[in-house]
């Protein structure tokens, strides 16, 4: 058997679960068959099925954004073409087998108001990820309503692309976003 942490083993079987079928969908005996451990041993790591499912978005957000930064720092170029590789990546994402649009978004619309914990995993990660394009926008010598302007873009991709199942809506967004630029800043 795999000898690789317990925690992380329940959390990569609930990720995989959760985002490819949905948080209600999912019970407790379902991430511990997928996890190869035993209930007990579940609940000694996440007492409740909130708790996991609190984890699994807060690891969830930190890998994300990680992957994110590392796209774009690898992009290269300047401020204004790193932003422009913010959209690159989500097609990328929007064109890997199972995408299935904003884990955090899908998770808020299964639980709303009857998980606080789901409710601030959400907007952490949105806020999270609108800070990073603030820091891109000013970089670029955009105005700040600019970065506003760009999440609002990048999330209308993330649901087209999950709702119509078309990676290219970040291709889409991409060009608005290049043209938002244009007219925003100095010359690029």
């Amino acid at each position: 058997m795999d000898q690789e942490d317990p925690r992380t083993r329940i959390l990569d079987a609930a990720e995989e679960l959760f985002y490819g079928q949905g948080v209600q969908a999912v019970g407790m005996d379902a991430v511990r068959a997928a996890s190869g451990l035993t209930m007990r041993r579940l609940y000694q790591h996440f007492p409740s099925k909130g708790e996991l499912v609190e984890a699994y978005l807060l690891r969830r957000d930190g890998r994300w954004r990680a992957s994110l930064a590392v796209y774009v720092s690898r992009a290269g170029g300047t401020p204004g073409e790193q932003l422009l590789a913010v959209f690159d990546w989500l097609g990328r994402w929007f064109a890997e087998p199972g995408f299935r649009g904003c884990a955090f978004v899908n998770s808020l619309g299964e639980l709303g108001a009857s998980s606080p914990a789901v409710v601030a995993a959400a907007r952490h990660h949105k806020e999270q990820f609108g800070s990073y394009l603030a820091g891109l926008t000013e970089a670029a010598g955009a105005p700040p309503a600019t970065a506003v302007h760009l999440a609002l873009l990048a999330e209308g991709a993330i649901t087209s692309a999950a709702v119509h199942g078309d990676p290219t809506a970040a291709a889409d967004a991409r060009e608005a976003a290049r043209l938002l630029l244009d007219a925003t800043t100095p010359a690029r």
